[in-house]
Order: structure tokens, then sequence, then C-alpha cells
């Protein structure tokens, strides 16, 4: 099969190719109405040796290195990618040197979803350069249909670019980099490269990233929150208020600024003089190489290892490895033999070390220090400033994320600063003539519990010796402690010791901080059912949101769940309770701040300026079910959250979604299938087993399955402003299966929604397979996040007859629409 299929006027061009002695040889452009094959028997296909294929569907140049564009795979090629590529040509734009001159990748459109043979590359009639798998999957597109595209060109530089009929850009590589830069190729604040799985896992998802700031670079590990590893500033720099950016300049990174000190670069890296073709890539493991070719490639620098050496790169002994002198070992105590941490691969120490007994936060009082001296960490950002050693590590005692207590220290001084990670990587010996400071780790480590003969010995020692001494003064301490028990009641009647049986409790708040922090709860964000939310800031500038939960009864229940339930877990998916108050009649629950506000406000709203695109909704409902999957499968007790719903999830500012209200969570043991409980929850959410009381984690399945379509159509599930037959949302979403027309429930204020609609009604199908009135048949949230990945098969045998509940069954409920709600509502109603 061809490579690609030209109009007429093409075709008649290249007849005369050879007739014309000044035709170039080089193919860099290409008109509209124009596909390419990826087939085996394609033009400009060529295999090298290292086991690589590209098929060039342009090229731009002659003789020597230079840049092309079409598929490429690396391997046993059964997925390809459409990528930006250098390979040696010849004096007709062949491609040659297939043993030495293997190309180079600088750009790709689909490392996250390759494509495999015979997939297809069109630029469509209407503009849009569109990917598409063999079975006519949509893989990737430019999404500029309409937007008055003439043709398509691969610039000198390596710039694939869409022009319109006066040659202006419509849309270009350049503002989609992906792993690497070449010369000429500027980087704005917001963009940044980031590194690949692995060298031979090219997904885009590595560890690593390296972006522009308005007067520098930072690398940095994608973590919660990122830890950086090398930044690089300039100071001073347009002060006029315009923007700036970084260009890959011929010897150099340099900062410019687009106000009219353009033309005077200031340098942030220094780069060897190109001589040849030449481009820098963020390696897997965080290193930024740049290649040259000379004769073949070859790497002529690696421009982030500074001064500190190979040491102070996050992976270079891998997790809680220790790295002294390029060599890996793993933390070890000095003061007995105990193994708290074992290397993953003996052979292999660079892959790190892994907790011989997990660390978890369902026992705190098993917690323990690993005293690590002159231990240094890549990366310090001080959580307390001015502290010494001891305060350092109660702090991270009491914060159940904190995974080690980092102490940095003049040479001279016991008072220094204290960092608190939730995350570690490679640690690295510390070499105090360089550093010129003293450095303390102290990794946090679970100790194992007491073995249950060793208590039962103890305790019957216990119980012989206070039976000799504790007659004596039995009498004495009984009346103290009715005394102070009577006098505790009469003084505060209403104020109940809850928090004792709590574990993992956040950092306990006084009524006077958060009174001060909220500016005497003035700013309300929205109110919830057991209370008004409130912003506010900390004293450390940290903003927050505090929940006032009001009322006697109820709220105690809702108060100990959500303590109890987020006080004790940590993950990305899930709103960080930062702390509590309970003094005297006082409830109160402080979480981070979600700038973003509630799902709700970006779902129901018709308004084209809220509009959120596919990738945007499709990542909102992974983060949802790696949330749900985090509470069901990975806690010691599975929680079941119990009033999933688009109020209860919350956006921060880049639209990472979080679950948030655990007022009505209930804990589980694993060993239980299912659990009586009261009806709990909001109708339109709630699963048909509801009504036997008997519930599993299943009901959070359910309600999640609602909460797809919601997100997929944008609508509720009851809109009473339709029509009988479009009200209930399960109702219709049965008939438009039925009929073959799902793709009439897509949000139609999306012109991006309808141009993914294959991939949008494979995931109605996953709501479809949550939503089975069966529970046992509807899937874990763990399926539901690996259906989401494509890696596993949605159920094919789907019962759509829902069974859903309607306004007439459903008792004392009037559907409205919420109260708008500001920026941050931490809890909607319920």
């Amino acid at each position: 099969m061809a490579l690609y299929k030209i109009n007429p006027f093409l075709f008649i061009l290249c007849c005369s190719f050879q007739l014309i002695s000044s035709q170039p040889w080089d193919y860099p452009t290409a008109n509209l109405s124009t596909t390419w094959v990826n087939s085996v028997s394609a033009p400009h296909s060529v295999d090298f040796s290292d086991r690589s294929t590209v098929r060039a569907i342009l090229l731009r140049g002659t003789f020597g290195p230079r840049y092309a564009c079409g598929f490429y795979c690396n391997g046993n090629c059964e997925s390809y990618i459409f990528a930006i590529f250098i390979v040696q040509t010849n004096s007709i734009s062949l491609i040659t040197m297939p043993a030495i001159g293997f190309p180079q990748v600088v750009w790709s459109a689909n490392r996250n979803n390759p494509v495999k043979i015979n997939s297809t590359l069109q630029l469509t009639a209407q503009g849009d350069l569109v990917l598409r798998d063999a079975d006519g999957t949509l893989a990737w597109s430019t999404n500029s249909t309409g937007k008055s595209v003439a043709g398509l060109n691969l610039t000198d530089e390596g710039n694939l670019v869409l022009f319109d009929s006066k040659n202006a850009t419509v849309w270009q590589s350049f503002d989609h980099p992906t792993d690497s830069l070449v010369p000429g190729q500027k980087l704005v604040p917001g963009m940044k490269l980031t590194a690949s799985v692995s060298t031979t896992n090219w997904t885009k998802g590595g560890l690593f990233s390296f972006s522009a700031t308005n007067d520098g670079l930072v690398a940095f590990v994608e973590s919660n929150p990122p830890q950086t590893y090398f930044e690089k500033s300039i100071g001073g720099l347009n002060t006029s208020g315009g923007s700036n950016y970084v260009m890959y300049l011929n010897g150099s990174l340099a900062l410019l600024s687009n106000s009219s000190d353009s033309n005077n670069p200031r340098t942030l890296i220094s780069i060897p003089p190109a001589s040849s073709a030449q481009y820098m890539k963020l390696e897997s493991d965080g290193h930024l190489k740049v290649y040259e070719w000379q004769s073949r490639w070859n790497e002529v620098n690696d421009l982030l290892t500074g001064f500190n050496g190979e040491c102070y790169y996050p992976m270079i002994c891998g997790r809680y490895g220790i790295c002294s002198r390029g060599q890996c070992s793993c933390p070890k105590s000095s003061s007995n033999s105990t193994s708290y941490f074992r290397q993953i691969d003996d052979r292999q120490g660079n892959l790190g070390c892994a907790e011989v007994t997990r660390l978890t936060c369902n026992a705190l009082n098993n917690h323990r220090f690993l005293e690590l001296q002159d231990v240094d960490y890549f990366t310090f950002t001080a959580d307390i400033k001015n502290t010494d050693m001891n305060a350092c590590k109660d702090a991270c005692l009491r914060n159940c994320s904190c995974k080690a207590a980092l102490f940095r220290s003049g040479l001279n001084s016991s008072t220094g600063d204290c960092y608190l990670p939730s995350e570690i990587y490679s640690l690295a010996n510390n070499e105090k003539e360089k550093t010129r400071y003293n450095s303390y780790a102290f990794v946090k480590v679970q100790v194992e519990a007491e073995p249950a003969a060793a208590k039962e010995k103890k305790r019957v020692s216990g119980v012989v010796l206070g039976s000799v001494i504790g007659l004596a003064i039995l009498g004495i301490l009984i009346a103290i402690a009715v005394f102070i028990i009577w006098k505790k009641r009469k003084a505060n009647e209403d104020e109940e010791n809850y928090l004792d049986h709590v574990p993992g409790m956040p950092t306990r708040f006084s009524y006077d901080d958060l009174k001060a922090a909220t500016e005497n709860f003035t700013k309300k964000l929205g109110r919830g059912g057991f209370g008004s939310v409130f912003e506010g800031c900390l004293e450390d500038g940290t903003k927050i949101a505090v929940k006032c939960l009001d009322g006697v009864g109820q709220v105690k229940k809702s108060f100990l769940a959500e303590v109890e339930t987020i006080g004790s877990i940590h993950h990305v998916n899930l709103v960080q309770l930062i702390g509590f108050c309970a003094e005297k009649s006082h409830r109160l629950l402080v979480y981070e701040f979600m700038s973003n506000g509630s799902l709700e406000k970006w779902i129901y709203h018709g308004k084209q300026e809220l509009t959120l695109d596919w990738n945007c909704r499709r990542k909102i409902i992974q983060d949802i079910a790696k949330g749900l999957a985090y509470l069901h499968e990975e806690c010691r007790q599975k929680i079941l959250h119990l009033d999933i719903k688009p109020p209860n999830i919350l956006l921060d500012e880049k639209h990472n979604a979080k679950l948030s209200d655990f007022g009505l969570a209930k804990l589980i043991d694993r060993n239980q299938s299912q659990v009586m409980t009261m009806m709990r929850g909001t109708p339109g959410y709630l699963a048909p087993e509801w009504l036997s009381g008997a519930i599993t984690e299943k009901v959070d399945v359910y309600s999640f399955g609602i909460v797809i379509l919601e997100i997929l159509s944008g609508r509720r599930h009851f809109e009473a402003s339709e029509s009988e037959e479009q009200q209930v949302m399960l109702n219709l979403f049965k008939k438009k299966a039925e009929e073959g027309q799902l793709v009439d429930l897509i949000d139609k204020h999306s012109e991006d929604m309808q141009l993914y609609k294959e991939e949008v009604i494979k995931t109605m199908q996953i709501a479809a397979w949550c939503l089975q009135r069966d529970y046992t048949k509807r899937p874990s949230m763990s399926m539901v996040v690996k259906a989401m990945e494509g890696v596993l098969d949605v159920e094919k045998s789907l019962d759509y007859s829902f069974n859903p509940q309607t306004v007439s069954v459903i008792p004392n409920i009037t559907f409205a629409h919420s109260t708008p709600l500001l920026p941050s509502v931490l809890s909607g109603p319920r």
C-alpha cells in the first residue's frame, strides 16, 4: 500500500520532477486532503541496525543530518508513534547510513497512545491533522478544524507547522514539546519537557520534568508537591511587565524578553557550540543531555550535573538508596542490627531500597526514626526555619504523610532548618568540605508490633505488681477520678473526648487560631449539610478551607467519621486534611484550599468559558477512580465514601480532582463482604441495594457511574426542565443505548467532546458497567482504573436495565439546582 495519496495537482508535479533540473529533491510540505498510510510497502521506509524503523512523510533538506517526520518504531515494531526525527540524507534526500545514522526523535504526537501497522495520518480538507489507528480509532489530532488551514510544512528548524493562506501559523509542534528541544525552539513559562518512563518505554509519565519560569529554568520530580533538583534564574530582567521566555541558542539556553530588551539574551546554561546537528533530551533518569552528530551521534554535555555531582540526582540510587561516590547502599541503623530496608535487587543497587515493614498511618505508635548522620538530600525546602533537631523530628512524627525529617545547620550551630518531604527518593552522603553545612536525615520507619505473648506476659506481671501496691491507694484514686469527672461534666457538659480512639490525628488547632486565620469567619465559601465552609490563611501563608460543623448529635458522628477517615490516610486524589479543632463545643476541620471549587461548577452550567475539554474530563474521571480505588483496596480497612457526587469532588488549580467530604464514610474490615447500615447519601446517586441495608464498596462504584455520565453529558442525573422522557438520565441512557445513539448524550456545549466521540462512548460503557443492577457484576475501582487506561476491556454483556429511581419513588425529596458555589467549596449540599 502506498504511503500517501495526493491530489491530481501534486501527482502532475511529481511526474514532472525529472524534467525540471531545479526541482528540489526533498518533500517538506503537504496540501489539504492528503492521507499517509503506515504500510510496510510505503516509500521512504528505512530499517536501521538498532532495530528502529522510519517511514518519512515529510523531509526538509538534502545531504547531511536533516529533519523529517513520519511513523517511527523502535524494537519489535508492533507499535508506532508519529514523530519528528533527525536522519542522515544524501544529495537526493534519500535516508542513508542505517548502520550508524540512527534516527533521533525530537518530538512525538502520541507517545502515550501508539498506533499499529496500517494506521493513517490525514490532513483533512477542513485543516485538521488526524492520526488514527488501523481500526479507525482516533489516536491524536491537532484540533484545528475550521481554522482556515491551507497546508502543512516541516521547517528547517524541525518545527511542524499548520499554516493558513497568509502563511501565518495556526498550529506548531514547537508549542507542544515532549522530552526534547532543538536549536531555535522556545520554552515559555508553562511549557515543560517531560521524561519518558524509561529508555525502552517512551510513554509520557516519567518522574522528571524540565520547565521555564519567568526568570529562568527549573527541573523537578513530579511528586506531590514537586521536588526541585535543579534551578537557575536571573533577576531583574524585564521589569517593565512583559513576559520572558527561554530559547535554545547556539551555545546556550538563554533567557530573553518579549519587551524592547529582546536582543539581549542572558545565558542560563552554557552549551558547547554546535558544529553540526544538535539537540537536547530530558532522559528518563533526570539528566538533560546534549547530543551532536560527529560522524555518529555523541553525547557532548550533561547540563544539570552541578557542583555536587551525580549523587544529587533524585533517582541515582532509587528510592531510599544512599549514594556515596557513585556507589549505592540502603539505610542502616548504627545502634542495633535491625534491618529496616533491603535492596530491591542485590545485583543492581541503583534500583533502590524497599521497606522491610511498610510504613502505615494505621499504627502511628510504631513509628520510629532511623538516624543517618552526614546524609543529605538533593533538594531542601525549609518547612520550619530556625529550629532544633528534636523539634524537626517531632513535627514529622505528628504528620503522617511525612516520610523523613531532614535537618540542616551550620557547621558550628545546633539551630537550623527542617524539611519534611512526603516522598523520599535518593539520599546522598554529605561532603561537608563542599556543602559547608551539617546534614542529618531521620528516616521514618515502622517497627513490628510487640508479639501477643510478650504483651500477655507483661500484663500478668503488671497485674501481680498492681495487686500488691494498688489496693493501698485504690480508694484514693477512685475518689479523685470521680471528683474530676464530676467537675469536668459540670463545667462543660457538651464537651466529650472523641479523639482518644482516632489514629493518625493531623495538626490540632485552637479555635482562636482558626478564628484569626479566617478573619473571624467572614469569607464564606459555601454551606454543606453539616455546616459552613470559610476561606482562611495560616501564618505561613498556606491558604486553607475551614469547615465549621453545626449541631450536636449528627455532627459529632460526622466529625469523628471525617477525622478518623481522612486524617489517617494520604493520597494525591483525596483532599488533604491539614488539621482540626475540638475545643469545647467547637468542631472544625481544616483542609487544603482547592482553587477551582467543586466539579459541579464545571459540568452543569452550559457556559462556553467554563466548558472542560475531553482530556480534562478523562483525567478527572481517572482521578476519581484512583481515589476510590485507594479507599476500597489500599487501606488497612476498606473505606466506603457513601456520598460520591460532583459537589464532593474538588478541583485544584490544574483541574486535578480530589475526593472530599467524608462525613458519611464507613470503615469496614477487609474480611467483611457486606455491612448493615442505615441509608445515607444523596438521592439519584444511591445504588439499588440500599433498600436492603446490606451494602458493599460497590455502592460507591454505582455512584461513580452516575458521576461519569454527568461529566460526559454536561447535565444532572435529573433535569426538571426537560420533557418527562428526558428528565431521568438513566432512563435516557438506557433508551439511547438500545437505539445505538449514545453519541446523542455527549455534552453539546463542547466541540472538543464531539471530536473524541469514540473515546467518550467507550467511557459511557464503563459507566454502564458501574451501574449494573446486580452489584456483583460491577467492576472494582482498580478494574475501572485499568479500563480507563485502556489495559482492560469492558465487560461485553452489559445490562442496560438500570431500574433507576424516579422522583415519584423518592419520598420528601425536591430536586433543584444547587446554589452557585464560590471556588474551594469544601462540601456541597447533601
